[in-house]
Parts: C-alpha cells; structure tokens; sequence
C-alpha cells in the first residue's frame, strides 16, 4: 500500500482527489491538513467522504507528513515550494497540483504569478507531469509538477499535429471555456451563481498564467519531434454558466504534406489509456468526461481548406487536475494506470 497525504484538502481540487484516493486499491491515506479547519473531521466539512475516511484535518507538518510516501500539494500557488525540499530529502515523493514547478523558467514564473521563487536549484529535477509526453520520466521522478486543467486541454490537442510537423506552429489559437470551479473554492463575487449563471465572457485575454505553461509544453513537444521553432498561442479563456468542464476549440493552418489527420490522431492516441479520439464528424460534450480522467478529441478541417479545427474537452477537476495526479502516481510507483481511475462520465 501506498502511504499518502493529501496538503490543503479544503478545496475543490482537495477533495476530488480524496474521492479518487479514498476508492484507489493501493492507497492507504494517511493525513490531510488544513491550518483553518484543524480537528475537524474531513467528512464534516465534505459529507460525500463519510464511511470513506475516519480522518481529522491536521496541521501541515513535517513529522506527519514524512510518514508517507507519497504527498500531494492541493494548495495555492507559493506553498509547495516552501515545504517540498525537506519532504524530497526524507524521501517522499511529491505530486504538485498548483503551477510552483509546472515553468522552469524561475523569473518567468515571478513575472507571472507575482512572487519569487523559493526552491529555483529544484526546477531543472521537477518533470512536467502530462504522462503523453513524458510517461517514462514520470516514471523515475521524485518531483512532479501536475499540469494545469486549460494546458491539458490545450496541449493534448496540438499534439499529434506537432509532433507530425503539419502545422504552422506560429498560427495556433486556443478558444477555451471553463467551469467555475476552476476560480476555486474562495468566496468571490465575480464566481457567485448570481453573477455567473445566464452569462458567459472572456477574461484574461491579455496573458492568463497558464499561457507560459502552454507553450512551454508546445516547445518541449516540437523540439522532441526535431522541429527548432518556438510555437506561438493565441489564447483567450472563458468563464462559462456549468460547474465542471473545458472545452477547448484550437486552431493552426496546416502546411507541408498533410495525409489522413483522423488516422494521425488516433494512431498517435491508440495506446493511451485517457485519451479517446472520437469518429470523424463527432463534436464532444463536456459532460460526457464530467468525473471522468479522460480527455475526448475530435477533429475538423472546414471546408478542405488549410485550417485545422481540434476540439478537446476535459473534467478540470480531474484529467485537469486530481485525476491527472493520481494518474501520475500510479506511474512513479510502477502501478497500471488505470488503477483507481476506472470511473465512467456521470450523465446526466
């Protein structure tokens, strides 16, 4: 059995990891924290955990947290990087869900999310964790930085096409649309139901964080597949009226010898257990992934012409974040990636 500890459990993120991890054969919880709700028991704070766990949220501290093997960081950005090196040196794991290790880059980061790096010397060991790209170095990581919910969306979109060298990688555009409880847990008037329901906009269309996370990704996959250009996004996010769910709509102009993009997809994604290209002529649902680890994809080009249209949805709680996670660990401890993770879409 795995030992595990989940830091900050009070979040949405939080707990759709405890659900996972309270149904996950292999793991033993072992402690969940929280300084604001400290002796309270976990399922009093989230009654769809009673009779799964008999846990009391606990201070975030070292002695509790290196009896475990493994500790996942559900926690704002900024506090992982304060406690993840002393974890590493007593030999636990680490699974970041927050953005501290995701750039590597440390005075990008600064400029992005507003605040100096602590742990720079641990950026370069940190593996970027999207198990399409980097399964094998997930593999033998001790330090994971998880994806975030739009960078995997956005990139398991491009993918195929990158890696194939048939799209102009200064061309791309992401059109992104969340949920609201990607804003988190936080008491927020612009994330209210008031406020949000019967509406729909953008925001962050001058530089949203995960912009540089994105192309990053794109980078690291174009230099993988031999192509030096460094690929430029456009991408606008939205706030939609629904709880859960991405739907990314991405575009690039194709160019060079471009053969059967249907066929390109699902061969690059045939032995992807999360990954499920849709029939030609699909259009896929968010609430057909809703609790789901699993990516859907399905592709257009308009009109035969020169544009590629990919459409990509997701769970943001899950293949965008816990699920994801937990789909991590179960790789850095030699497990099948299914494991704990066999949940079908709840619809409706």
């Amino acid at each position: 059995m795995i030992k595990v500890g989940v830091v900050g459990g009070t979040g949405y993120t939080g707990v759709e990891l405890l659900r996972l991890l309270v149904m996950h054969p292999q793991v033993e919880l072992e402690v969940v924290t929280s300084r604001a709700e400290q002796g309270m028991p976990v399922a009093s704070l989230y009654p769809n955990l009673r009779g799964h766990t008999e846990l009391c949220f606990v201070e975030p501290s070292f002695d509790a947290l290196s009896r475990c093997d493994l500790v996942f960081f559900a926690t704002p950005n900024g506090i992982a990087m304060k406690q993840v090196p002393e974890l590493l040196a007593a030999g636990v794991k680490v699974v970041d869900l927050a953005a501290d290790f995701r750039l590597k880059d440390p005075e990008l980061w600064a400029q992005w999310y507003g605040m100096e790096h602590s742990c720079r010397h641990l950026l370069g060991e940190a593996v970027y964790g999207l198990p399409e790209v980097n399964r094998q170095e997930i593999a033998g990581a001790r330090l994971v930085a998880n994806p975030g919910c739009y960078p995997t969306a956005v990139q398991l979109g491009f993918l195929p096409l990158l890696e194939a060298g048939v799209i102009d990688p200064m061309s791309l555009v992401a059109d992104t649309k969340s949920g609201v409880s990607g804003a988190g847990r936080q008491a927020k008037v612009d994330a209210l139901l008031c406020e949000t329901s019967e509406s729909f906009k953008a925001y962050g269309v001058s530089g949203h964080r995960h912009l540089p996370e994105i192309e990053q990704g794109l980078t690291a996959i174009n230099k993988i597949a031999g192509h030096n250009s460094t690929p430029e996004l456009t991408f606008v996010p939205h706030l939609t009226p629904m709880i859960r769910g991405i739907h990314a709509t991405l575009y690039a102009d194709l160019h060079g010898d471009v053969a059967d993009l249907q066929n390109l997809f699902e061969q690059r994604y045939r032995d992807e257990p999360f990954v499920d290209v849709m029939p030609a002529g699909s259009l896929p649902e968010t609430r057909s992934v809703r609790g789901a680890n699993l990516c859907r994809i399905a592709l257009y080009r308009p009109q035969g012409r020169k544009r590629v249209v990919v459409l990509s949805v997701i769970d943001n709680l899950v293949k965008g974040a816990a699920g994801q996670a937990v789909q991590n660990m179960n790789i850095m401890f030699g497990l099948d990636e299914h494991t704990g993770l066999d949940m079908v879409a709840l619809m409706p």
